[in-house]
């Protein structure tokens, strides 16, 4: 499954017939996307029932676990398996709450069918609008509180009075608990960074105007239901949680926040447990905890994005190349030396040629898109024969 392509959610739809069921329960399912950090707005990994063709960047994965949340909190809130009638129903429940609106050009290209337009309104919701440029930088490939539309959905399911009021409300609830967590240390760096990301992935609720009567104690008494409330405190864990260090104050609050929930402190201690293994064991994938200056976080970026457009061309590349030995070698020799002058012209030249035939690959056409031409030379050998490569070292070995 590509989900970067047109025809994946059908595609999600048929592994679905064909695969065993993964969750039994809604309580497998939260359990599994929080082991993926989808809860926790971190995008790790996807259930494993999905197979994919190639390495999925940080969006993708946002966009599968999503459509797993809410696929699988329909079938259990209402006992449907019906895939064809979810996706009208989570079509229409994106409709009514009005978030991730399909541009004009989208619904024409799109057409009256239920299934594409939902791609792209799931498109719009992963924030994948942006141009290569944002995305290169990361500004669009995390939403941190993409959750909160999967618990909308179940509450929408279930019929909830005043959804747009309560969809509201349990994000305010959740961007205030960050708050006090934070307030509960000694913030950091990566405290900011992590405020930065759930303030900006706030949909529902505007904080400029929100105007929510009650104290803080008052506004965690309101009428969420269980799963709101898990998920209430696994934010907080998270905040307190991600500099690996909790200290005798923050143990309080947590403590504090599962009573007000009316969750029991084995829970809580569960909570913290889930997010301290999270921590250990994915430290080093979380993006925001990784400090880089912003030309090397622009750099790899681009080279994400350009090994994933390489690697899903690489049948037509490899003909393209074929046809032209003498960029072949050029590129080669590029591996291991410097090209002078008239070779680089060259290989630009013919290289901007080939990435004419191939729509996909149209990025390096745009004004100032051969600045990514040694991005893409770098990454060429591994599509180049190995009659031309005497320095490959397989990775298997």
């Amino acid at each position: 499954m590509n989900p970067s392509s047109p025809g994946w959610i059908n595609k999600f739809g048929s592994l679905l017939k064909t695969k065993e069921v993964p969750f039994l329960t809604y309580e497998e399912l939260y359990l599994e996307l929080l082991n993926h950090g989808f809860i926790y707005g971190i995008h790790l990994d996807i259930p494993s029932f999905i197979t994919t063709e190639h390495r999925l960047s940080e969006d993708e994965i946002a966009k599968i676990n999503l459509l797993a949340g809410l696929y699988f909190s329909y079938r259990f809130e209402v006992d449907n398996s019906n895939f064809e009638e979810f996706v009208e129903t989570v079509f229409t429940f994106y409709q009514e709450m009005e978030v991730g609106r399909i541009s004009f050009l989208n619904k024409i290209l799109s057409g009256n069918k239920t299934m594409t337009q939902l791609e792209k309104l799931l498109d719009s919701r992963i924030y994948l609008n942006g141009n290569v440029f944002n995305k290169a930088f990361g500004n669009s490939l995390t939403n941190s509180l993409l959750y909160i539309d999967v618990l909308i959905f179940k509450a929408y399911l279930s019929n909830t009075p005043s959804l747009t009021m309560h969809a509201q409300l349990l994000e305010y609830v959740t961007i205030n608990i960050a708050y006090q967590a934070l307030n509960s240390k000694e913030a950091n760096e990566s405290d900011a960074k992590l405020m930065q990301l759930l303030a900006s992935s706030l949909t529902y609720v505007d904080l400029k105007n929100a105007n929510f009567e009650g104290t803080y104690a008052d506004l965690l008494q309101q009428n969420f239901s269980d799963s709101e409330k898990d998920y209430l405190l696994d934010i907080a864990c998270l905040t307190v949680w991600e500099d690996s260090n909790l200290d005798h104050s923050e143990s309080e609050f947590i403590f504090a926040i599962s009573d007000a929930l009316n969750k029991t402190k084995n829970k809580a201690k569960n909570a913290l447990e889930n997010v301290k293994k999270f921590f250990e064991k994915n430290h080093q994938k979380i993006p925001y905890l990784q400090d880089t200056n912003l030309a090397s976080k622009f750099y790899d970026g681009m080279t994400k994005n350009v090994s994933k457009l390489i690697l899903r061309n690489s049948k037509r590349l490899k003909k393209e190349l074929s046809e032209s030995r003498e960029l072949v070698q050029l590129l080669a020799k590029s591996a291991s030396k410097d090209l002078n002058e008239g070779e680089r012209k060259k290989v630009q030249g013919q290289l901007l040629d080939i990435f004419k035939s191939i729509p996909s690959l149209a990025i390096f056409m745009l004004p100032g898109g051969a600045v990514l031409l040694p991005i893409f030379i770098k990454l060429i050998p591994k599509l180049l024969p190995s009659a031309f490569d005497d320095n490959r070292v397989e990775e298997n070995q």
